[in-house]
């Protein structure tokens, strides 16, 4: 399993910088692909106005060819000015609720990118978080580019440094600075070795700064919150093979961090998702516990684990009799 990795880390990991963007427009061009980027937003209006800002200056407006077709930000319920900053920069704003309307929408992340498929149109599908500072279009061409230019490759992961920013220095002279991308750490990165050695390769598996095909998407089960990331990483292993998916690295990646008991929640509904890829038995208590301390000790605080997945999109008949029109 170790040479299989290997082998596939020196065929199926690139940089952003191997491709560069005018070969991607020449290649769009002849090929006719279009290209949509979806931005899942919640809370975001201090980022992703400039997201879009430099998504548009450098990959739609004043090229020959866009290699951007479609710029969507999904705003699945902000309660600050995320959707009028957003379409002030350019994006088209697309509220959660308004997609798929006859199934009332669930929380998460993942449910807002399953609905997506529905709002964009694109052969190809980029998302990106909403919430990335000191944003670089290279997370959208470095990406997108194996796609355009590898008719095998299907499924493209960024892979980045990801600094924690807690304001203090590296510890020790000249030491590494601290690391961002904890859960990925602690739990993902175990799992994957342990159960679905072939994908230990991947650099940020939980990362969501991905691209895919189309047409492998909307086979895909979507769970609907944090565990979205790591199930379609392994659906999509065993749905096209190793050799179909791929990453490239895209620099440095900051964006706002999670604090511990975030994480926690985000590590419980990853484990679940795992188990369920794993077992498709029963969850014995979808929930997690934490503490937190208050006026006369620690006080407990009990939250559901993410349990819901939505099937793939073609079996949504909105979504076929689209296709059909």
């Amino acid at each position: 399993m170790l040479q299989e990795v290997e082998r596939w880390l020196a065929d199926r990991s690139w940089s952003a910088a191997d491709r560069p963007l005018e070969r991607l427009l020449e290649r769009k061009r002849a090929a006719g692909t279009t290209v949509s980027v979806v931005l899942p937003a919640l809370d975001e209006e201090a980022t992703v106005g400039a997201i879009v800002e430099v998504i548009r200056r450098d990959l739609i407006d004043g090229l020959p060819v866009p290699l951007v077709d479609e710029l969507i930000v999904i705003d699945s319920g902000s309660s600050d000015r995320t959707a009028e900053v957003a379409a002030k920069a350019g994006a088209h704003v697309v509220h959660r609720d308004d997609i798929l309307p006859r199934m009332p929408a669930l929380p998460g992340k993942g449910e807002v990118l399953w609905r997506s498929l529905l709002a964009a149109t694109g052969d190809i599908v980029c998302f990106v978080d909403a919430d990335l500072r000191d944003f670089s279009s290279a997370f959208v061409s470095g990406i997108v580019g194996p796609l355009l230019t590898d008719p095998e490759v299907q499924f493209v992961k960024a892979m980045y440094d990801r600094p924690l920013d807690t304001g203090s220095e590296p510890s020790g002279p000249g030491g590494p600075p601290a690391q961002g991308g904890r859960v990925t750490e602690l739990v993902a990165r175990p799992l994957l070795n342990l159960h679905w050695p072939q994908l230990a390769g991947f650099v940020q598996p939980l990362g969501g700064e991905y691209a895919v095909r189309r047409s492998l998407l909307e086979r895909l089960p979507f769970p609907v919150g944090y565990g979205v990331e790591l199930g379609l990483l392994v659906d999509a292993l065993h749905t096209v093979g190793l050799d179909a998916l791929a990453q490239v690295d895209v620099g440095v990646r900051r964006h706002r961090h999670q604090d511990g008991l975030a994480l926690g929640r985000m590590a419980a509904a990853i484990y679940r998702t795992a188990q369920l890829r794993l077992s498709r038995g029963h969850l014995v208590r979808p929930e997690l516990t934490q503490f937190e301390r208050g006026p006369d000790g620690f006080v407990p605080r009990t939250y559901a684990v993410d349990t819901e997945e939505r099937p793939p999109m073609l079996g949504v008949k909105e979504y076929t009799l689209r296709r059909v029109a």
